[in-house]
């Protein structure tokens, strides 16, 4: 069995494409393009990637001692991770009641009783799921449900404000930059449909066949100034905050029983990883199993190496291939002169597998801003009011870190599985 490695190519565009309408051919023509690209072209290596000796080896037996998925119907078996996993199992957390899924009743669930809905929603995802109103193959995993559109011929309309919306200018921006637009989807134009404006992307899940997929948030603070800029007090965000942790208020903040939003957005940071690696783990879909979406309270690095752990499944290949692709990613975000002027804040990471491809990509920059020209930024710095850094490239630093330490611990229980 072989793996490859898969970016869906950015379509030829005119200047003129990414300043007015696209229309039903252009679009068809690009799709079309940019899908047979995809199922050809690797995103960083140009070379077939092969299982390790252990996903290739073929036996069940060494498969379910290494915790891989072995159920005959390629579904994860739910108790095939118990031995390393014991603090936080990845579950089926169904709440609309809609699918019903097996209960183990030595599994211990992640805790959501504390889960709170952040500031900038995660970018939305397509994952595999039959829905009557929506094309096969689409859901929504996170984020505002009315802000997607999706279509039948692999594209994603995205609902915008108007032409001069900030993800319209980022995407127009990164599209003159080859590097740069390797790592984002690909920019198909905008479309205006009954007055709405919608900006058209390469679903990236095209070709992915009941595929992992993880959405994580990357940046120390996923707000904008602007949006803490009111200093008012105010009660309900006062109630808000206790009714999570009773004794995260002052002194004075119980006296007064009101808080400032920039205190409560700040709170709800730290109540993530966010806070303190830069990124956090916003959701994530396993093979043949419903999202797991109320990850935002994993935030240490036992959690997070495990939940990684689960989600990888100790394939090491495609381990190996993330973090190179991470680091590849990485180097782009430095150099690129998008991002040298660009606050970045809400982006997130994407990545996808299945059995023969894997990809990762940088998605959703509704909150980037053009930085003023007396202005810089680093993406690593601790924030403070006015110097507008984000933390984006710190969290790349820990995301990679965190891949690398799952990547070794996997090394290690391969040492243990010697013949």
């Amino acid at each position: 069995m072989t793996m490859t490695s898969t970016v869906l190519q950015r379509p030829v565009t005119t200047a003129t494409t990414t300043a007015t309408i696209v229309d039903k051919q252009q679009t068809a023509k690009a799709t079309k393009a940019a899908t047979t690209r995809s199922r050809n072209t690797m995103a960083w290596s140009h070379e077939k990637l092969r299982f390790s000796c252990i996903d290739n080896i073929g036996l069940k037996q060494l498969w379910k001692l290494i915790a891989l998925d072995t159920a005959p119907n390629g579904t994860a078996s739910p108790t095939s991770n118990n031995h390393s996993h014991n603090n936080i199992n990845i579950n089926n957390n169904n709440k609309s009641g809609n699918v019903e899924q097996p209960k183990d009743s030595n599994s211990n669930n992640i805790n959501n009783e504390n889960a709170l809905e952040l500031s900038a929603p995660a970018t939305p995802l397509l994952l595999q799921q039959q829905t009557q109103s929506k094309p096969p193959g689409w859901m929504q995993l996170s984020g505002h449900p009315e802000s997607i559109v999706p279509t039948s011929t692999g594209i994603v309309r995205k609902r915008i404000v108007g032409v001069e919306d900030s993800e319209v200018l980022a995407y127009q921006w990164i599209s003159q930059e080859p590097k740069t637009s390797q790592i984002v989807p690909a920019y198909l134009g905008l479309r205006e449909m009954q007055s709405q404006h919608y900006i058209e992307l390469q679903d990236l899940l095209a070709g992915f066949k009941d595929p992992c997929v993880m959405d994580i948030k990357l940046g120390s603070r996923t707000f904008l100034e602007s949006e803490v800029s009111n200093k008012t007090m105010r009660p309900d965000l006062y109630q808000k905050m206790i009714a999570v942790d009773a004794s995260a208020p002052t002194q004075a903040e119980h006296e007064a029983q009101a808080i400032t939003k920039l205190r409560y957005m700040l709170f709800r940071e730290s109540l993530s990883s966010s806070h303190s690696k830069g990124f956090r783990i916003e959701a994530l879909r396993l093979r043949g199993r419903a999202p797991v979406k109320d990850l935002k309270t994993c935030r240490t690095g036992e959690q997070i190496s495990q939940t990684i752990e689960q989600f990888l499944v100790a394939r090491r290949s495609v381990q190996k291939e993330l973090i190179k692709r991470l680091k590849h990613m990485r180097l782009v975000i430095e150099q690129s002169a998008f991002f040298n002027r660009h606050e970045i804040v809400g982006s997130s990471i994407f990545i996808v597998y299945d059995d023969h491809r894997v990809g990762a990509w940088l998605i959703d920059f509704a909150k980037s801003r053009q930085l003023p020209a007396q202005l810089s930024v680093n993406h690593r710095s601790p924030w403070t009011p006015g110097n507008r850094e984000e933390g984006l490239l710190r969290g790349m630093d820990e995301l990679i870190r965190s891949f690398e330490e799952v990547y070794a611990r996997s090394s290690s229980h391969r040492g243990c599985l010697k013949i």
